[in-house]
């Protein structure tokens, strides 16, 4: 049996049977941080890189991403979105995003919400890597969610 797939009764790989989930309010937080040189988060939000500005281009990327989401992990379920907010913001040492995703559904955005942080952090590596390829991406996490079966949960 694959880690990649689920096997049902049959033993076919099939995604996960929801139907006879409740359809609720689902929401997600995700976070995760690009950390760069002093100079390289200047020219971040001076709004001057080669490619652009960078925190906009990094949002929009997120948001698009969110909305791929059952396109890029495998088995994952397609979701009707019903917000989807990523920002880009400036920290120590680096570049903050965070994502928060909505749906009415029968299952969670918590995928959405961490593959938007994901790409836009991926987002800001690529629109800055001619002048900064030592930066580094982390502590992609999900901070919290609501709604569901297994109702709210806080990273405490």
């Amino acid at each position: 049996m694959s880690r990649l797939t689920h096997i049902d009764e049959t033993g076919r790989a099939n995604m996960v049977d929801v139907s006879a989930k409740a359809v609720t309010t689902r929401e997600a937080l995700a976070e995760g941080f690009v950390r760069m040189s002093p100079e390289t988060l200047a020219l971040a939000l001076s709004g001057d890189a080669k490619k652009g500005d960078v925190r906009a281009t990094a949002e929009i990327a997120g948001i698009m991403a969110a909305k791929k989401t059952a396109d890029l992990i495998p088995l994952c379920h397609p979701l009707a979105l019903s917000k989807i907010e990523v920002r880009v913001e400036p920290g120590e040492g680096g570049l903050a995003v965070t994502a928060k995703v909505r749906t009415s559904g029968q299952t969670g955005v918590e995928m959405e919400a961490l593959t938007a942080v994901s790409v836009a952090c991926l987002t800001v590596y690529d629109m800055l890597k001619a002048a900064d390829k030592a930066m580094t991406i982390e502590a992609v996490r999900l901070m919290e969610k609501s709604g569901g079966k297994s109702g709210d949960w806080k990273r405490p």
